[in-house]
């Protein structure tokens, strides 16, 4: 596939003191489509971020060929990352350490912008997607909340022109008050760019409210995939099976509310 992402068993394996390995990833395969939103589950420890750092070059590949876009995947050097893989880009989990202390929200985004120039919106019209006054330019990181810094850290990957936001756990550091309401804006504002989203998240409910399709990870490997609601609704996998039925049941029927961005 030429025109998004592409996995063909990708295995990402460490080396431990003593000689041991860890495989954290194995034969993992996967495609995403432009403008297709896929939730990537499972449990902590599974491999699901491992994977998403291989997607953008963190990690390096074990076994296994990734492309996107038709553009092969290497490892980040020192040098600058490929112009066609920087429309790959992440949003952290911890909003936290994923901005740069000592600059102001409006530079910080305007160096998004320069990436790919004329591609992205303005940086009022980027905070305005994302639901922060314009002032916001001005400000420094720690003046504002938690939930505020991962809507700033949305708009600065969104910034670049993306064809593919990741979404490495980008919620879990979040009230739960405001998970599904920022799982919903990356949606929004992923789709309103153009972008494919891959996000991922240990949380299947929020999954089930904004993915296409839910692929789950079970010790580094693809257990099960299909379009959401299927898997949701119908289940193959026993251990699909014990992630659905450890969600806890919010309003005593198992249907989750209905939540806007």
């Amino acid at each position: 596939m030429s025109d998004g992402l592409a996995l063909d068993n990708v295995s990402v394996t460490y080396r431990q003191p003593g000689g041991r390995r860890l495989r954290a990833v194995h034969d993992v395969s996967l495609a995403i489509e432009p403008g297709e939103v896929v939730g990537l589950v499972g449990e902590s420890g599974c491999g699901k971020s491992t994977l998403a750092r291989a997607i953008c070059g963190l990690e390096s590949l074990s076994s296994g060929t990734a492309s996107f876009e038709g553009h092969p995947i290497t490892r980040l050097g020192l040098r600058r990352r490929p112009t066609p893989l920087l429309r790959a880009q992440m949003v952290f989990q911890n909003p936290y350490a994923s901005l740069n202390p000592r600059r102001r929200i409006g530079a910080q985004l305007e160096d998004g912008r320069r990436i790919h120039p004329g591609r992205a919106p303005s940086v009022v019209e980027l905070l305005d997607q994302v639901g922060l006054e314009s002032s916001a330019a001005q400000r420094f990181p720690h003046e504002f909340s938690g939930g505020q810094r991962q809507r700033i850290a949305i708009a600065r990957a969104v910034a670049t022109g993306p064809d593919l936001l990741i979404g490495d756990e980008p919620i879990a550091s979040l009230d739960a008050s405001l998970q599904a309401r920022i799982a919903t804006l990356m949606r929004s504002v992923a789709l309103d760019a153009g972008a494919s989203l891959l996000f991922i998240s240990h949380d299947l409910s929020v999954v089930r409210l904004i993915a296409d399709r839910m692929v789950v990870m079970r010790a580094g490997e693809i257990v099960e995939a299909g379009p959401t609601e299927q898997v949701w609704s119908g289940p193959q996998q026993a251990y699909t099976k014990r992630l659905l039925a450890a969600i806890p049941k919010a309003d005593g029927r198992g249907e989750l509310p209905q939540l806007l961005p």
